[in-house]
């Protein structure tokens, strides 16, 4: 009977740990911080899109102008002018709307600018992630920088550092 009962814990333990799984987090924010080609791609990123928004407010400023002149102006031109000049500033404002979308649009250049510098970065991360979660045996790992609300994490299962160690970095 004793040996019955001693098999029959045996086996129930072992049911109990084969059905435990692992879980851990990450910060993928806090990585990428830690990660100096992100930080000179996000620089590059940033100066791209001023450089952009400083070319589309110049010439937000002319379509702006050539309003305000024409509205000067418009009582001493004829109708034929008039309609000359409106097609001008709303070829102009049409064009001002081209580059924007260009440079700032779903597929934008910005966006493909960004798919270029920061995908392969990030890429690299969940695949450290990946294998950190293979031999590990984890069954699953969190990222609580994407928003992910959790009311306790504790710190000794963040592997974030473990992260930056197989991408080849120190903190």
């Amino acid at each position: 009977m004793r040996r019955i009962m001693l098999l029959a814990s045996l086996l129930i333990a072992t049911t109990i740990a084969s059905y435990a799984q692992k879980y851990a987090f990450v910060d993928t924010e806090y990585i990428l911080d830690n990660i100096p080609a992100f930080k000179a791609a996000q620089q590059q990123l940033d100066q791209l899109s001023a450089q952009y928004q400083k070319e589309l407010e110049s010439m937000h400023a002319q379509i702006e102008q050539m309003y305000k002149d024409f509205q000067a102006e418009s009582v001493l031109l004829s109708e034929d002018m008039k309609r000359k000049r409106e097609d001008v500033i709303v070829s102009k404002e049409k064009e001002y709307k081209n580059l924007q979308r260009k440079y700032f649009g779903q597929d934008g250049d910005l966006f493909k600018k960004r798919q270029g510098l920061i995908k392969p970065i990030q890429d690299d991360i969940y695949n450290a992630v990946q294998e950190i979660a293979t031999e590990g045996s984890y069954a699953v790992i969190f990222d609580k920088s994407s928003g992910m609300s959790m009311l306790y994490t504790n710190p000794k299962f963040d592997l974030s550092d473990q992260v930056l160690q197989k991408l080849g970095y120190k903190n």
